[in-house]
């Protein structure tokens, strides 16, 4: 308790003081992957260079490959990271445009923030306004002036708005014409233009509202869903309400126009409740014929065709599978689809090579060079959409979660084998996009959340997967008021960390189970706000009556890390509720700050004190983009609003406490993550090298921050320790930060031929020691170095020396360099890692390892033993004042190794190191005498080199100094790889090898 109070009492006195910025330098944030893809949205090729492509992606920004899709590059994490549109200039294709926030009306659907521009093919970007757009369905840009561009934008989701419609600019976005405008409740959502005439442009309308709760059971009908012509490029428009044309409100409307016999052909997906389908018109949309009376064919999240661009009798119509019509859409063949739905989305043909296409869908962005024959992988972009995160008590501990439209996740945080692959995660048994829940005493059983309350319990040693869902009527996308049971987009599951590790599952009411999901009991009332006196709840509801109509659920569910009994629960329509009673009682500790329909996004009752908790509210579907944390340090009573800091057009999504340093925060919005020092007083940024992304969830694993995002896949922090000092004290003189606790770990134990640069990988942590200073001014000299218990230097480092190359040769690309510097001593804080090896062996030449990793130093063999578990201590020395910290070096715990086990395992590798370096000593002063020598011819001087070189080559009878080097070295190679004592064979020839050359 005492450490407690001195550690809040210098929480305290930090409230006001700001953290230099440079003191947060060199945390590197690392994507661990997977590189399975998420959703993309859109996607476009360049027909001037074949091989250029680029997409955009619901949550992931722009990406960039130029080698057909094999390799992707992201180049746009400026503004938002939700992409509804792309365009590049015919005329000028290093001229991108990109419109952010995606059209589809899907309960996750993420808002943009206008318009950019880039004119070096995505190198830099410029912010060109219609920031309040939210959702842009779609950008055309004129085929001969690249500044020419027209814009549709839907407009914001959740709210009227008068900026809906169609945009147009003559000068590259630098001012913008309103030139469609509509009422407050539609906007455009589609563009096209007849390819043989540019000023015949064509806009489709759409009447699109969301709501706070999940609304799938309410069309998207209206009378401002249609389409629009334009006979001057945009400038003006007309409805088009040509014969043939539906009658009655429409939904959404996609459009792709191309020519035919001399006249302007439009083919329509026309979402409607009774003749939706695709249609047809071959007079420039004055009379229009139904080719497919198909309503599946168009919903809210399908709605675009693609004509082919030499063909105008070939369609193509996106959707669950990618369709093809060959005769102007009177029939439809799969064109491409697997079981499950891959949802496309989009689908660009190359106008100048048709066989040269990219396609959009749920699953990812595809490349096709040969007309749709075959097609790229989507196994090779990490823009994974995730929501709940979860992580283990296993070593390395592994990170879970439902990953949208694709499954589920279950991911190493450290490969064994260099760099997170394809052989590090599996599927986790669960379904897509919801939690997926570690059980705390089997680690091979898995519990997966799922669409409308599925609960499933996977066995990972077989495979197994059973649904243990207490309610086994599925209602997900149902209208409310006609179930019984009520769940969002998430099903919330979770599971105490507290024994008996009750799991709990939530509807619009708590269920628990402590016997693994075989039973379930109800806990609680419905406590999200729905009144049994409630009246007038049918037909279309206003938002002020919707919560007590019944339309809100749990949506996070929060058990204490310190008492088994109290759970917390927060609900999409604005309310706070906890039990300390195992659900017996609840009390409602809504704060009046929370307004109705404020989504409570993620409590976390504090891990240190069980008075505090915290939570994150996301006000965005009301259409308020603005961050709102709040604090209880009274259980609830009161609360705080600590979102001072957070950027004011970012909104909340997770808030957590860090499980060591109390007043020590972590924040994740719409947009980054952000660090609190002084309890949520005062916010700063902690996203250093992570993307623009939204980060759903956050976890403190140990020493590590663990975040999944909505559309960046996972990625994860090593060693907080500098940030828990900082929380204590902010530095101003040369200052050495706490090491942590260090694993024994090899940096890669593979054996096969490295996975070649083009695989993707996720990033493996640092391996060894973590050894962080900071330093208030640049310029001075200053040495680190790390002692054993004994006091020997066992490492050492210094800023006016750049670690010596060893003598290896380089056979192989520079991919697979990165080679050590010299220690930094510029302002600011700065990361060394000590691999725990000692001093390498002395060698005449090492060669480097096949355990190689893409863009990581590839290790010179022999490199050293490691070290023994146990204490060490670092010391900083800087202007004749040393900075010491000490920490403690621990076993694999995968291992189980006796502490004379261990020292003989050293003992023989540091015997095996003085030898050779007494044979280096001796191979040196051999071939010195021999270059004496060099310069005399007499006989004696024959005699004498020859036995000299007798001595380095060896004979049949006798091994040379250059052999026993050669075997030696690889002797110590193969012995400081493995925990393992060395073998009887491995003894002897080293007895061996000191005899002999000792004579």
């Amino acid at each position: 308790m005492r450490t407690l109070l001195c550690s809040l009492a210098l929480v305290s006195s930090l409230v006001g003081a700001a953290v230099p910025e440079d003191s947060l330098n060199d945390l590197d944030w690392r994507l661990i992957g997977p590189f399975r893809a998420g959703w993309s949205t859109v996607a476009v090729g360049v027909p001037t260079e074949p091989g250029r492509y680029y997409f955009g992606a619901a949550g992931g920004g722009v990406w960039t490959s130029s080698d057909y899709g094999h390799n992707w590059q992201p180049i746009f994490d400026q503004g938002a990271p939700s992409i509804g549109a792309l365009a590049v200039a015919h005329s000028n294709p290093k001229v991108l445009y990109v419109g952010t926030g995606q059209p589809q009306a899907r309960y996750d659907v993420a808002a943009g923030n206008g318009v950019w521009r880039s004119d070096d093919a995505g190198q830099h970007w410029q912010h060109l306004g219609l920031t309040d757009t939210r959702h842009i369905g779609e950008i055309w840009v004129h085929p001969e002036r690249p500044d020419t561009v027209l814009v549709a934008a839907l407009g914001p989701y959740y709210a009227d708005s008068p900026d809906r419609g169609v945009y147009r600019s003559t000068d590259g976005g630098r001012h913008w014409t309103h030139t469609l405008k509509l009422d407050a409740a539609s906007g455009a959502v589609d563009l096209g233009a007849d390819p043989t005439n540019p000023d015949i442009v064509f806009a489709a309308t759409w009447t699109a509202r969301n709501y706070p709760w999940m609304s799938y059971f309410t069309p998207m009908y209206g009378e401002g869903s249609g389409l629009y012509r334009s006979t001057d490029g945009g400038q003006h428009w007309t409805r088009v309400q040509g014969e043939g044309w539906p009658d009655g409100p429409l939904g959404r409307v996609g459009i792709s126009v191309t020519h035919w016999q001399g006249q302007t052909r439009v083919y329509a997906l026309i979402d409607h409740n009774v003749h939706g389908g695709l249609y047809r018109s071959d007079d420039g949309g004055q009379h229009w014929q139904v080719v497919q009376a198909d309503p599946s064919l168009t919903t809210r999240y399908f709605a675009r065709v693609t004509a082919h661009p030499t063909d105008p009798d070939q369609v193509f119509v996106m959707g669950r599978s990618m369709k093809v019509s060959k005769d102007a859409g009177k029939t439809l063949t799969i064109f491409r689809g697997s079981p499950g739905g891959d949802d496309y989305h989009d689908l660009w043909i190359d106008p100048s090579a048709p066989s040269r296409m990219i396609a959009a869908s749920d699953q990812g962005t595809i490349v096709s060079t040969n007309g749709g024959q075959s097609w790229s992988d989507w196994y090779n972009q990490p823009t994974g959409q995730f929501y709940c995160l979860h992580v283990d008590q296993q070593f390395p501990y592994r990170l879970f979660a439902g990953q949208q439209d694709n499954g589920s996740v279950a991911i190493k945080s450290r490969s064994d084998f260099g760099a997170i692959s394809f052989r590090d995660w599996m599927p986790a048994g669960a379904d897509e996009r919801d939690c997926v829940v570690p059980d705390p005493d089997d680690p091979n059983v898995l519990y997966g959340s799922g669409l409308g309350g599925r609960v499933s319990r996977f066995d990972a040693r077989t495979g197994d997967v059973q649904n243990i869902t207490p309610l086994l009527v599925n209602t997900y996308g149902r209208d409310p008021r006609t179930i019984d049971q009520r769940f969002s987009w998430i099903t919330p599951l979770t599971i105490s960390p507290v024994a008996p590790h009750a799991l709990y599952l939530g509807s619009q009411s708590v269920y628990r189970s402590v016997d693994r999901g075989a039973t379930w009991q109800p806990i609680s009332a419905d406590l999200t706000g729905r009144s049994e006196t409630a009246e007038t709840c049918q037909g279309d509801l206003p938002q002020s009556r919707a919560r007590a109509c019944g339309f809100g659920v749990i949506f996070n569910i929060a058990p204490s890390p310190l008492n088994a009994d109290e759970l917390w629960v927060g609900t999409d329509s604005g309310l706070i509720q906890r039990t300390r009673d195992g659900g017996k009682t609840w009390q409602n500790l809504t704060p009046g700050i929370l307004p109705e329909w404020g989504l409570v996004a993620r409590i976390d009752p504090s891990p240190l004190n069980a008075e505090h908790a915290y939570v994150a509210v996301d006000l965005h579907r009301m259409n308020r983009f603005e961050p709102m944390f709040l604090r209880t340090s009274d259980g609830g009573k009161t609360w705080t609003n600590i979102s001072d800091g957070i950027p004011k057009n970012e909104f909340s999504a997770v808030i957590r406490a860090d499980v060591k340093q109390p007043g020590l925060l972590y924040a994740g919005t719409d947009r980054s993550v952000y660090v609190s020092f002084d309890d949520g007083a005062h916010w700063q940024p902690l996203a250093q090298s992570l993307p623009v992304a939204w980060v759903r969830d956050l976890r403190v694993v140990g020493n590590d921050l663990a975040i999944a995002t909505q559309g960046r896949a996972l990625w994860i922090l090593d060693n907080v320790e500098r940030l828990r000092a900082l929380a204590q004290s902010v530095p101003t003189s040369p200052t050495l930060f706490p090491v942590a606790d260090t694993w024994r770990l090899r940096k890669s134990q593979n054996k096969d031929t490295p996975l070649a640069a083009e695989i993707p990988l996720g990033k493996n942590p640092p391996t060894g020691a973590i050894i962080e200073y900071y330093l208030p001014e640049s310029g001075d000299a200053l040495s680190l170095r790390v002692k054993d218990a004994a006091g020997t230097v066992i490492f050492e480092r210094s800023s006016e020396a750049t670690p010596e190359a060893v003598p290896a040769e380089q056979y192989f690309s520079d991919l697979y360099r990165k080679p050590e510097q010299a220690l930094p001593n510029t302002r600011g804080s700065h990361r060394v890692i000590w691999n725990l090896r000692h001093p390498r062996p002395l060698a005449t030449a090492y060669e480097y390892s096949i355990a190689a990793t893409a863009g990581v130093e590839t290790s010179a063999l022999p490199e050293g033993p490691l070290a023994l578990p146990g204490r060490y201590t670092v010391e900083l020395l800087l202007a004749g004042k040393t900075e010491r910290q000490s920490f403690e070096v621990k076993l694999d715990p995968r291992l189980n190794l006796a502490p004379a086990q261990l020292q003989h395992i050293l003992d023989f590798n540091l015997e095996l190191a003085t030898v050779l370096k007494q044979l280096t000593s001796s191979i040196g002063k051999t071939e010195a005498a021999l270059s004496a020598l060099a310069s005399r011819t007499d006989a004696a001087a024959e005699t004498e080199r020859a036995a000299l070189q007798a001595q380095l080559d060896g004979d049949p009878k006798r091994r040379g100094l250059h052999s026993w080097m050669e075997v030696l070295s690889g002797m110590a190679t193969d012995a400081e790889s493995a925990e393992r004592e060395p073998t009887a064979a491995q003894q002897q020839l080293l007895t061996q090898a000191k005899t002999a050359i000792a004579h």
